[in-house]
């Protein structure tokens, strides 16, 4: 990483995400996580205060070492214990069917290959588990998918990596999972930035 997305941004996000609007959602899709539990982009741990007592175990993988540095008070917070897992390139470095829960905010859209990652967070997950998933993505507006797709260069070069015009649903759907729970809607803010996909899936 360089100088910018090492040490700059991650500082940046954990700011600018730590505000109320997305605390309520963590909060609304978080509660019924529980068991062992890997979470995929934890960056600097604004998940946790939002997971409840039934979680027993956490699983964290995130490349930043500067998100497990602001993670600090956070993680000596929570009633359960929190293990980095170093990343391995593409694969998880867990076992198969390992673990009861997935959980990934504000994730997929970083991440160089979505589907090759999707499915490794299903190879992970216990067959009767459960991914939660709260990202961002394409708008079925055409106005304003039009728009994201011309700002999306713009947002890969400021944000890490990121794409505002990943299809959030259809990725889930081809990496081998069945949706049991989804919802779509705009959060507060600029429709190019804010339109999001929320629910739960599990491996089919």
């Amino acid at each position: 990483m360089g100088f910018y997305e090492d040490q700059i941004l991650p500082r940046g996000i954990d700011w600018g995400m730590s505000s109320e609007r997305f605390s309520r959602l963590r909060k609304q899709y978080l509660e019924g996580v529980s068991g062992r539990v890997l979470e995929v982009g934890f960056g600097s741990g604004l998940n946790l205060p939002h997971y409840s007592h039934r979680v027993s175990h956490l699983y964290a993988l995130d490349p930043s070492q500067l998100g497990r540095r602001l993670a600090a008070q956070r993680i000596q917070r929570v009633p359960f214990p929190v293990e980095f897992v170093e990343p391995e390139g593409p694969r998880i470095a867990l076992p198969d069917r390992s673990v009861d829960a997935v959980v990934t905010t504000w994730t997929v859209c970083t991440i160089a290959d979505p589907v090759a990652a999707l499915k490794e967070i299903r190879r992970v997950l216990k067959p009767e588990g459960r991914y939660t998933f709260l990202e961002h993505g394409l708008s079925p507006d055409r106005r304003v998918a039009r728009l994201q797709n011309l700002w999306n260069p713009i947002q890969k070069w400021a944000f890490g990596g990121c794409h505002v015009n990943r299809e959030i649903d259809r990725l889930i759907l081809n990496s081998g999972f069945k949706m049991l729970d989804f919802k779509n809607f705009y959060m507060e803010g600029p429709k190019v930035l804010t339109y999001t996909y929320g629910g739960v899936a599990s491996p089919q």
